[in-house]
């Protein structure tokens, strides 16, 4: 039975050898005359084409992103200590592209595909080019659906929408990832796939995001795609790129995605370095011309399909950095043109512990009231103005001493405003818990007490309403208006549980 095996074995091999026609392959080589500080430059690529991956030795990546009479300019992709001048490379004929798939999710990438969190390799069958057009306007369709970030001052009065481009920018360390990272987790159950491009960051940074993540299982719908401070310019610049392109995956297939770049200051440093290492012509602040572009056409593929394109979106929350509260510097003032508004984040708030320290007079969304839940829009409408007023007041009472009643009325109750919309970290809200509070400090049944027990009463309203309206409670969850009849219900409820909170203080409602 063993030679038969042997024979039927033979036979194949015989057939296979005797079948084969070799054929030729043609490919394009070229020689390394220049490398160092993440770029080489190349010649004999005389066919080369933008944005085209090179091949050096040892299995390192590049891509020609500067094309010249004699030589073509490329961003490494890997470490370049083993090359030199006189290596042999070779143009794949490859546009640089990215895997993606449901397989992503719950990983930790980089921008080529490479696993970093040390589990098995990646089970994607499809990549797709980084760079993409953006959807025509004629594809496009108005936002209209909330993205619920269960934060009250954002939901409330900087509501964002499923497709908008709402910009997070403040000074280091004033909880701008904090903020993305608990929206990113409140998506969880809620049928929206989340990528967080971590750009320039430090590993112990983003380790902690990862177990954060982890911690409150939203793991399973995110797909982290890190670029650290130690990875070459080069893929630090094409990171966001493929992030997006990952996430455009999950808009065409007709469902909701939502994007963090952290941070695009970062990354607008590693296009500079690239320019001015390729000796492209520095502009404003040594930035090159074409800095505004790579952001513009980078945040303008976040949409919201038209239905006839399954209707799918892609919400897109950038983050920048400011120096010394200074929104008008050059990287934040292009970026705060290109989208739909922004949340600034102040030192000055983070140092009082008013967390999320969000200016609420800085910030905005030019999408505003249309993608609110109807039971915040009902309870916020004038929440805004007043709280803004209330700050002025406050500033102009430091002055005086001697206040009229109305005016010392306004201070106590912005100063409750301002103690309900304070909120911790990872401790997120449904929109009927936020409408129990806001509504409640809007009527004024909070006046009268104390300061110190306004988090311990916004615990206790939240807790009656849902046990004696839960039908009402999951109406209003769920985007649904609420009828005349049923708000009755909901505000004698709180103010019921006021009384009861109040007896208990010993205040007098």
């Amino acid at each position: 039975m063993l030679k038969d095996m042997l024979d039927q074995t033979m036979g194949t091999i015989q057939t296979v050898v005797r079948d084969h026609r070799p054929t030729l392959k043609s490919y394009e080589a070229g020689t390394v005359i220049q490398v160092g500080g993440g770029i080489a430059r190349i010649e004999g690529l005389a066919s080369v084409s933008s944005e085209e991956l090179i091949q050096f030795p040892g299995g390192v990546l590049g891509v020609a992103i500067n094309l010249e009479p004699d030589e073509v300019g490329v961003m490494l992709l890997g470490d370049s200590d083993e090359l030199g001048a006189g290596a042999r490379v070779t143009a794949t004929g490859r546009e640089t592209d990215t895997p993606v798939g449901e397989g992503l999710l719950g990983r930790v990438i980089d921008a080529t595909g490479r696993v970093l969190d040390g589990g098995q390799a990646l089970e994607c069958r499809e990549r797709r080019p980084i760079e993409r057009t953006a959807p025509e306007i004629i594809d496009r369709a108005p936002v209209t659906i909330p993205l619920e970030t269960g934060i009250k001052t954002i939901d409330a009065l900087i509501p964002i929408g499923r497709g908008q481009r709402e910009l997070i920018l403040g000074d280091r360390q004033t909880g701008k990832t904090s903020v993305a990272i608990d929206t990113i987790i409140n998506q969880k159950d809620k049928g929206v796939v989340c990528i967080y491009c971590a750009v320039g960051q430090r590993a112990t940074s983003v380790a902690k995001a990862v177990q954060t993540l982890r911690h409150y299982g939203a793991l399973d719908h995110t797909v982290i795609v890190v670029a650290s401070d130690d990875d070459p310019p080069g893929l630090r610049y094409i990171t966001p790129y493929a992030a997006t392109t990952m996430a455009e995956y999950f808009m065409e297939q007709g469902r909701d995605a939502l994007i963090v770049y952290d941070d695009l200051t970062r990354h607008a440093r590693a296009y500079r370095e690239l320019s001015l290492l390729l000796r492209r012509p520095p502009g404003r602040e040594a930035y090159p011309g074409d800095i505004f572009y790579i952001h513009s056409r980078l945040l303008e593929r976040s949409t919201h399909l038209s239905p006839q394109l399954g209707g799918g979106s892609l919400t897109a929350l950038p983050i920048v950095e400011t120096q010394a509260q200074d929104i008008s510097a050059y990287i934040p003032t292009n970026l705060i043109s290109i989208t739909d508004g922004q949340l600034y984040l102040s030192p000055t708030l983070f140092q009082k512990g008013l967390l999320p320290a969000i200016h609420v007079g800085k910030s905005v969304s030019r999408v505003g009231g249309k993608t609110q839940h109807p039971a915040l829009r009902a309870v916020a409408s004038d929440l805004r103005l007043a709280y803004s007023q209330f700050e002025e007041l406050e500033t102009f009472a430091r002055f005086s001493t001697r206040l009229d009643q109305q005016t010392r009325s306004t201070i106590e109750r912005g100063r409750r405003v301002r103690e309900v919309l304070r909120q911790d970290e990872h401790q997120l809200l449904r929109a009927s818990e936020q409408a129990a509070i806001l509504s409640t400090v809007n009527a004024g049944l909070l006046d009268n007490l104390p300061i110190a027990i306004i988090q311990e009463a916004e615990h206790r309203l939240n807790q009656a309403l849902l046990e004696a309206l839960p039908d009402i409670c999951a109406r209003m969850d769920s985007g649904n208006e609420l009828t005349t009849e049923q708000w009755s219900q909901v505000n004698s409820t709180l103010r019921e549980a006021v009384e009861k909170l109040s007896t208990a203080d010993g205040s007098h409602p």
